[in-house]
């Protein structure tokens, strides 16, 4: 066995969200559209929401990145017990090796390398269901903003909901038509209204 492998690994944890980029909102014939401050403008049919403010200031987004940021530094903690633990049984091990037998020594490697497998199986199966949550709640992330945006829509009638943000493909974008404020506080206003998921329940699955 190579005592040099190390048996400590870090899980990174990365919440990626691609959302509100080209949303299609088709209204009625003949509308003017809102502007952001509620106003009829001839022509504008088209707003936007800065997703890099929405993401900071949604508190859906807000609590689920510290859930899963937990969840990750939680297995953290215990992959590092687990690890040095079996590195102990290893030096253990290789002080004892010379008053063995052959075959105890052969059974304790064995047994070491075994151990060793299982924590390796171990962290891929957590950081897959790590994985799994991080996709689950991506998917809830998206499916609120675009809930919410559809309701919105529906009493503006806008033709487009722009996501817009720093080096992406829309290149400027008049401050007149950014409606991320107003969305951002209807969406944590639905999210207040449903009420947070209590701490001891962030580690069950739906």
């Amino acid at each position: 066995m190579n005592n040099n492998t190390s048996l400590i690994w870090n899980i990174v944890l990365t919440l990626a969200v691609a959302v509100l980029f080209f949303l299609h909102f088709s209204s009625k014939p003949g509308m003017g559209s809102a502007s952001a401050d509620g106003g009829v403008v001839a022509g504008r049919k088209t707003v936007y929401v800065q997703v890099d403010s929405l993401l900071l200031n949604y508190d859906f987004f807000k609590d689920t990145k510290k859930e899963l940021e937990n969840k990750n530094f939680q297995l953290e903690n215990e992959l590092n017990q687990k690890g040095r633990s079996l590195q102990n049984e290893v030096a253990f091990f290789q002080k004892k090796a010379q008053t063995m037998t052959p075959d105890q020594a052969r059974s304790t490697e064995a047994q070491l390398m075994k151990k060793q497998q299982d924590l390796m199986a171990y962290r891929d199966q957590a950081a897959q269901g790590l994985a799994q949550d991080e996709a689950q709640k991506n998917e809830e992330l998206y499916k609120n903003i675009r809930e919410y945006i559809e309701k919105y829509n529906d009493e503006n009638g806008y033709e487009y909901v722009l996501g817009y943000s720093l080096g992406g493909g829309i290149l400027f974008a008049n401050p007149d038509l950014d409606v991320s404020k107003k969305i951002i506080e209807g969406l944590n206003k639905e999210y207040a209204s449903k009420g947070k998921p209590a701490a001891a329940d962030s580690t069950k699955k739906k």
